[in-house]
């Protein structure tokens, strides 16, 4: 190519780049917001997104999520877009790790997640049900979450109903809670003098994000590929910088 076309071409992903990672900057910030909001006045956030987002809600604390995940993208946002405005080599170096070490830890994540299932599955029944039994009916934002997350998967606790068993809403309340209990013809555990017990969420749970895995696959993949494509534009600004 000519010098001319090759600086148009340079000039051309430049602005491509900033307006890209300018986007990353803002959504980034997004994230921030509802992490801080979701923080400051969790029980909004739980009655306007309680039945979307009710799945994954009781092993995830949202706001710290939202807050990570905010910060980092407004950090790569940043350093891409200032790296690529200003054309700075040390700050295109230091978006182009960051990538990089994202996308390692991606990896690694995915290797876990799929090498190490049952452990993982393991530790959160290790975590998640004494925090049933020690927290259900005391803390009301985590009674709120279960409550909401049992009437939409059609569940009882994690395990199963005896999950509750000795908590602080058993004891006061000397029965299990309400969506627990039922008439109709769902997955049944056991009966009772109500009805009937529901099964434990954690199956269903799974099985639903077994179902979705195409999509969540399909999302990871293009994910990973932005991200690869973020670092061979940064590396390319980079060298060209240096025929500069």
């Amino acid at each position: 190519l000519s010098p001319g076309a090759r600086m148009g071409c340079f000039t051309f992903i430049k602005v491509m780049m900033i307006l890209f990672n300018l986007a990353i900057f803002l959504g980034g910030g997004t994230l921030l917001g509802v992490g801080i909001w979701v923080s400051v006045d969790g029980q909004s956030f739980l009655d306007i997104f309680g039945a979307v987002s009710s799945s994954v809600l009781q092993v995830v604390n949202v706001s710290y999520f939202l807050i990570v995940i905010g910060a980092i993208l407004m950090v790569i946002g940043f350093l891409g877009c200032c790296g690529a405005q200003k054309e700075s080599k040390c700050l295109l170096m230091m978006f182009f790790s960051v990538v990089l070490i994202i996308f390692i830890a991606e990896i690694a994540a995915a290797v876990v997640a799929l090498v190490y299932t049952g452990l993982a599955e393991t530790l959160l029944m290790a975590v998640v049900t004494p925090l049933l039994k020690e927290k259900y009916g005391e803390d009301m934002s985590l009674t709120h979450i279960w409550n909401v997350t049992m009437r939409e998967v059609h569940c009882c606790g994690l395990n199963n109903y005896t999950d509750f068993t000795d908590s602080p809403w058993y004891k006061d309340q000397k029965t299990y809670p309400e969506p627990c209990l039922v008439r109709g013809l769902l997955p049944l555990a056991t009966p009772h003098l109500c009805g009937h017990l529901l099964q434990g969420c954690f199956d269903q749970i799974l099985e639903e994000i077994k179902t979705n895995s195409g999509v969540v696959g399909g999302v990871a993949a293009g994910i990973a590929a932005l991200e690869i494509a973020a670092m061979v534009v940064s590396m390319y600004l980079y060298c060209q910088l240096d025929q500069k």
